[in-house]
């Protein structure tokens, strides 16, 4: 890889959208001129200033139950290089889902009075103080926004709407105050805007206005806009989020943020500042793998951890974690990834909340190739079953519920496996001790030249054979333009391309490195799990659902099609030597086909049983549940 090519994978996996002007901080903001589409309010909301040991704590005007609010701690300077702790002292026990930040985010339970008390420690700093609130009954607003937060100056911002009983806001209006925003209102509810540039930390409201059966409320969320240093990265050159170790105490603290998740990181680190974690005398150990975790928000953390508790039994993750040097878990991540260069594996938090409130801290901000191949005339769709029902718990944004660890876990195990599936490809445990750097990427480099890596050994014994698909794959990942021939393919087409060759998914075609990881994935999901992949060709309608698009060619469980056994059994005892790939391939369940002519939503009840065995999981009918595409979970294919 040359560096070239780095630093244009690096701009494509960020978060990148339009800036704005600047304006001066304030608790109460002078009005700016209105951005297209958005109008400035009329008045700023009043909020309140309470000064408490050396912190000017600004406080909302009323509290109310059930209501989101916030606390804003003022120091008078910028809040860049603090580290902020919140904890609840007193008061019906609140769930705190960013504790870490200047502006601290909650929804009374109910009415009452409440403490909280806040540690700030940093260069020339260190104060600790305690505000209280009083919160009001419930008065029935029907508008609640979720959620006030801080972002840094050129990072994304979304918020929400709550609907109420299930039913949209009517007459829905917003404004904003503190700064001139460039709003995204596509969706009403959403609201999208990249944070403008700013000379100092500055407060923005966006308040919203709308009514439910007659009654008429409103909601502001207060968006704190932090100034940065200036980004000087190649590698990182759009904003990122401010994130912090998982363990304050690691002892690679002061290592992981500037070597994984940084807007100055401008070449790779030393293996001898950040190895990977098979390279240290402990890394099999939870604790030595929660020490190399960096995360934006507490919950995140906590919730990984959880994770490796109850769902590694079999230390899988843990064996294959010992090819990172970090865990980066960030609101501001999406797609996840793993990334050669600073040998990291980056986790998209959707994978990981609990909660709602957890879920709120999330960016929405939709991914940047969901129109790649709009033209053509076929999809390839996609999902996770067991026992006739779909594995995840697909749940809307606009669905306000929680889910288990064990909902949560097919999605985060099939992503685990595949992005750890590339770093043990790049990185197997039996070279941890003959790296020779001084970096990740020199070694990478040297072994991507000899053509050591599994999946380059992959597709020289067992290549696939179709140039139709692969072709196609640069259209549908990479976004080129499709060519006529390929505008004119029907399903058929695509299904007599794809079904006689030896790929498991459609984004095997991607690339080398690619094929391999989703041959692991899906392989360890049916093992480990007992969990099935659909793949399909289908039609492509205008308004594509489970219900609309039709099959063509299908199958469930492809992996343990005998046509992909020698593949399969060689990628999974390269990445685990110590395993009998081909006894466990031949483990696995035969295929299934599906019914061609029926609907996706059809083809879900296709597996040989009388009857479901376990209770569904997913929180929609699965008529409702949004289709998933061959791809659209991972980041811009690797070279």
């Amino acid at each position: 890889m040359k560096k070239a090519s780095l630093l244009s994978f690096a701009s494509m996996l960020m978060l990148t959208a339009c800036g704005g002007g600047s304006s001066d901080g304030g608790v109460s903001p002078p009005i700016q001129p209105p951005a297209p589409g958005l109008k400035a309010c009329s008045n700023a909301t009043t909020l309140n200033r309470v000064a408490a040991g050396g912190v000017t704590f600004v406080t909302e005007q009323n509290y109310r139950a059930q209501q989101p609010a916030m606390i804003y701690a003022d120091l008078g300077k910028d809040s860049q290089g603090l580290n902020y702790q919140w904890r609840q002292s007193s008061g019906p026990q609140l769930e705190l889902v960013a504790s870490h930040s200047p502006i601290l985010s909650f929804v009374p339970t109910s009415a009452g009075s409440y403490e909280f008390e806040l540690s700030i420690t940093g260069p020339g700093t260190s104060v600790t103080a305690s505000v209280a609130i009083n919160a009001d009954t419930d008065n029935a607003n029907p508008v609640k926004l979720r959620q006030d937060h801080q972002v840094t100056s050129g990072n994304a911002v979304s918020l929400r709407l709550d609907r109420v009983q299930g039913s949209t806001l009517s007459a829905i209006d917003w404004c904003a105050s503190g700064a001139n925003l460039n709003v995204d209102l596509s969706n009403n509810e959403r609201p999208l805007f990249t944070a403008p540039s700013v000379s100092q930390d500055t407060l923005v409201e966006l308040r919203a206005s709308g009514s439910h059966n007659g009654i008429a409320g409103s909601d502001s969320a207060w968006v704190l806009i932090t100034r940065e240093s200036s980004i000087t990265s190649g590698y990182f050159d759009s904003a990122l989020a401010r994130t912090f170790p998982y363990h304050s105490d690691s002892p690679w603290a002061a290592d992981l943020k500037a070597c994984t998740y940084s807007n100055q990181l401008n070449s790779s680190c030393s293996i001898s500042r950040l190895p990977l974690l098979g390279q240290t005398a402990n890394g099999m150990d939870k604790q030595a793998i929660l020490d190399r975790v960096l995360v934006s928000h507490q919950w995140m953390g906590d919730n990984f951890a959880s994770f490796l508790d109850t769902v590694d039994a079999n230390s899988d993750f843990a064996n294959l974690l010992q090819s990172v040097t970090a865990v980066v878990i960030s609101y501001d991540v999406r797609p996840s990834f793993y990334w050669v260069v600073t040998g990291a594996i980056y986790l998209d938090p959707e994978d990981l909340w609990l909660t709602p409130l957890q879920r709120d801290t999330i960016n929405e901000q939709p991914d940047y190739r969901s129109n790649f191949g709009a033209d053509l005339k076929f999809l390839m769709p996609w999902r996770y079953v067991k026992d006739n029902e779909y594995a995840s718990s697909i749940v809307p944004r606009t669905q306000r519920s929680h889910r288990s660890l064990d909902e949560l876990t097919p999605d985060l195990a099939s992503l685990l496996y595949h992005e750890l599936a590339h770093a043990n490809d790049f990185f197997p445990r039996s070279i941890h001790g003959s790296l020779a750097g001084p970096t990740l990427l020199d070694d990478y480099n040297k072994r991507a030249t000899a053509k050591a890596l599994t999946s380059d050994r992959l597709a020289d014994l067992y290549p696939l054979g179709s140039e139709e698909m692969r072709s196609l794959a640069n259209v549908r990942f990479r976004g080129q333009t499709a060519s006529d021939t390929q505008k004119a393919y029907v399903p058929a087409d695509v299904s007599s391309f794809f079904s006689n060759d030896i790929a498991s998914d459609f984004y095997a075609y991607s690339t080398e490195r690619e094929d391999a990881a989703m041959v692991f994935e899906e392989l360890m999901m049916n093992y480990r799990h007992g969990v099935l992949r659909d793949v399909a060709v289908t039609d492509s309608p205008a308004n594509p659902t489970a219900s609309t698009v039709i099959v063509d060619w299908g199958q469930r469980g492809r992996i343990g099609d005998d046509a992909l056994a020698q593949r399969a059994a060689f990628v999974l005892e390269g990445i685990f030597p110590e395993w009998d790939g081909t006894a466990i391939v031949a483990s696995l369940p035969a295929p299934i086909a599906m019914q061609s002519g029926q609907s996706w939503l059809t083809n879900l009840t296709i597996s040989p049983q009388g009857a479901n065995t376990r209770a569904a999981v997913s929180a929609k009918p699965a008529a409702e549940i949004p289709l998933q595409f061959s791809g659209d979970r991972y980041a811009r294919p690797r070279n």
